[in-house]
This record gives C-alpha cells, structure tokens and sequence, in this order.
C-alpha cells in the first residue's frame, strides 16, 4: 500500500520524504495553512504557548511562498465566518457574542468578532434577517468597511495598531473561543430564515420605535439631571408612556384575535456585583409580567414575556441600575475600625437591599394597577387577557428551560449597606409605577 503524502517541518523534509517511502502530490498552500490554524486551536486550551507562538509565527511570518499571506488570511477568514454561522445555529445573537468575546478576551478580540459577524451576513438576504438581528447589528456598527476580504487583516492591523502577529494572535483565539460556545434556547428565528410579512394591524406585538425613543429621552434626562423632583417628573412621564403602550398591545391583541406569543432577549449583567444585578432585573421583569433567566457564566438574563412589556423591562432595570450605582458611589467608600477596606461588602450588601426593596415596592404597585384595572374597566374582560399572557410566559419559560433551577440569594455581611441600599431604593424615582405593570389603561 502507498503511504499518503507527508510533509515533515525540517528542510530534509524531501531527504525524509523519500526515506520514508511517502509518495503522491505535496499539501497546497491552503491545506497547509489549514493544518497550522488546526494546531494552533489544538495547542491553544493546553495552554503550550511555546508551540501556539511557534504556529502563530509561522501563520503569519513564512516568506514563501511570496502569496502565504494572502493564502493563510483566506484560511482565516473562512475559519471565523464558520464560527460564526456555528454561533447563530446554538441559538446567539449578534450583541450576544460580541458582548461575551469582550468579556472573555479583551475589546479588540469583540472588534475583529463584530467584523467577522458583518462579513458573515452578507451571505444572507435581507428579506431573511429579522428586525431585532438587523437593530442588534446597527448598534454594533456591524458593517463592512474594508474594500475587500483579502486587504481586511491589513486593515484592521493598521487600524488598532497592531502588525500582523497580534492579527494572527487574535484571531486563532477568537475562533476557539466561538467554536467553544454552549448551546442556548433560541429566542428568534436565525439569519437565512424567511420573514412573514403580516399586515400592520396585525403587528400587534411590534414595538413603537418612535416611542421607545421618547422614553428613552426621558429616562437619560431623569438620571443626568442633579435634581430629584425632576428625575421624578421626568421618570413618571416615561412611565406614562410605557404604559399605555403596553396596555394598548394587551388588550389589541385579545380584540384581533392575535396568536403570537411571547418574545424574548438577552439584557447583559456584567461585573462587579453581577448576583444583586440579577436579582434587581428579576424583580423588575415580574413587575413586568415578564421572567428573567440568569446565566451567570455568560454575563446575561434572558427574559421572556409579550414584546411591549418586554421593552419597559430593560429601559426601567437599566434606569434604576444608573440610580443605584450613583446612590452606591456617592456613599463613597467604607473601612472597619481597623482601617481595612469594607468598600466591596458594602457595596454588595447596598445592591441587593436596593433590589430587595425595588421589589417590594414594586409587587406593591402591581397588586395597586390591578385592582385599578378592574374598577376602571370591565375586570371580566381585562383580568382573563391578563392571566392568559401570564400562563403564556410561564409555558414558554418551562419549554425553553425544563431543568430550570431556583438558586437562594448570596448572603449579606455589611449591615450598613444593606440599610443604606434600601433607603436608596426607597428614593428610587418610582412615581406612577403602578401604571407601568401592564394592568391599567386610562381611558
């Protein structure tokens, strides 16, 4: 039997050849650089830097054949947009990803990440990619910006200052990382799916764009300004018009007969502090009519619940995150009777008395917006669209998490932090809440 070809790394490499008895046509450039890339991620989780740099100086460094370069970029290239195709198929998104290679790598890793997703979705028709992937891309600034792929890792070197080792470097690191991905329940249909073109008035659980926008300006204004009876003001005008936002897909869904379902995203919970970030989220999607799912080790919550309370979920815990952290700053740093610092079990302690507290005011304010609800409306027609979304979050969280698991809440040590966080979140700009629960609608 003829052996296959085999291409030792040593310049006898045809003496050996030859004494080895291999025979047939030598490995292209490509598969060569194939075979590098393939090592690399190989040598790459034993963490042999010796062997990773050694490979990543050959990826990046062969003088010949004059067109490596240009040869081992194209391998490259083709490596990150598979794994990115492999990303969207176990169920993330274009800001997920971005946002957990910045949390795993460093910035630039999620620069040259959100390059290679915008290369990637050109393979994809328009009319295929959805309203929350095209929204997520636009925030990115997912765009193609190089003339073309070949020229890109000049390009990018050039831009971040880096030569073509760190290019290399970099991008080996980023695929291992994307191939190495979890599986997550989807949350929408991927990139290449056909979109269904209903008709306006059945787009009942689309959000107003123009809307958010106005909440959104409000919100800013009410957490930059230095006045509280302003944030106050500001806050509940934002309130107002959550809620007769919400409210007005509630009850036109039941009156279309619509039968979509609820939607769901992924609301980041970053460092430091990210278990009482959790809990303050929570609290606020069950105010919401909406459930929070948190996965630690990502740095995010997927919430599930109808689109429009959806939307009023991440502005008001975004809204009160800005609050309590410049309550918790302002309170400045904390040391024992010893002089050693107590900053860090303070702080703790005040996030979660604030999230704590944020939801005893507000299931407060739900129990107050129903019964509201019902004395203003007819409660035998409104009550029923309100359990009936209820039962369709709780559904759609028992499909998408059927080993879900209920964790307890991490112990408190500073006192002093958890009376001062529930006296912050007592000021928490919260006026006109009870309108925001999704269960009152003024005529």
């Amino acid at each position: 039997m003829r052996k296959a070809w085999w291409k030792p790394r040593s310049d006898d490499a045809a003496d050996l050849r030859d004494a080895a008895g291999f025979e047939g046509d030598p490995p292209s450039p490509a598969e060569e650089a194939g075979e590098l890339v393939a090592e690399a991620l190989r040598a790459l989780p034993h963490a042999d830097e010796s062997m990773f740099g050694d490979l990543v100086e050959e990826l990046a460094g062969r003088a010949a054949p004059s067109d490596w370069p240009r040869v081992a970029n194209r391998c490259l290239t083709a490596r990150l947009l598979r794994s990115v195709a492999t990303a969207w198929e176990r169920g993330w998104q274009p800001a997920d990803v971005v946002r957990y290679v910045a949390r795993r790598r460093t910035a630039r890793h999620a620069r040259l990440a959100t390059d290679a997703i915008a290369a990637e979705m050109r393979s994809y028709a328009a009319t295929t990619v959805g309203e929350q992937w095209r929204e997520q891309l636009a925030v990115l600034g997912a765009e193609v910006w190089w003339e073309h792929d070949d020229v890109h890792p000049e390009a990018w070197c050039a831009r971040e200052g880096v030569d073509r080792t760190a290019f290399v470097t970099c991008a080996v690191e980023l695929v291992h990382l994307l191939e190495g991905l979890p599986r997550l329940a989807s949350i929408g249909p991927p990139p290449g799916t056909p979109q269904q073109d209903a008709p306006i008035r059945d787009r009942v659980r689309d959000v107003d764009q123009r809307m958010l926008a106005k909440v959104r300006a409000l919100l800013a204004k009410a957490e930059s300004t230095e006045f509280p009876e302003e944030a106050e003001a500001l806050s509940a005008r934002a309130q107002k018009l959550i809620a007769r936002h919400s409210i007005d897909h509630a009850l036109l869904a039941a009156e279309t007969g619509d039968l979509g379902g609820p939607a769901g995203r992924r609301v980041a919970v970053d460092n430091p502090y990210d278990a009482p970030k959790a809990v303050l989220l929570t609290v606020v999607a069950d105010a919401n009519r909406c459930r929070a799912v948190w996965h630690r080790e990502l740095g995010f919550s997927t919430v599930l619940g109808f689109p429009a309370d959806l939307a009023a979920v991440e502005m008001l815990f975004t809204s009160l995150l800005v609050q309590a952290t410049a309550a918790m700053v302002h309170a400045g740093p904390r040391r024992d009777a010893r002089g050693r610092s107590r900053t860090r079990s303070f702080r703790h302690a005040f996030l979660n008395a604030y999230a704590a507290r944020i939801g005893e005011r507000l299931r407060e304010a739900a129990d107050e917006a129903t019964s509201r609800a019902a004395a203003s409306t007819d409660g035998e027609d409104l009550l029923p669209v309100l359990a009936a979304r209820d039962q369709a979050v709780e559904l759609a969280v028992g499909r998408m998490f059927p080993n879900l698991a209920r964790s307890r809440a991490g112990s408190v040590s500073n006192y002093e932090g958890w009376v001062a966080g529930r006296a912050a979140a007592d000021l928490a700009s919260l006026n006109g809440r009870s309108e925001v629960t999704g269960a009152f609608r003024r005529s």
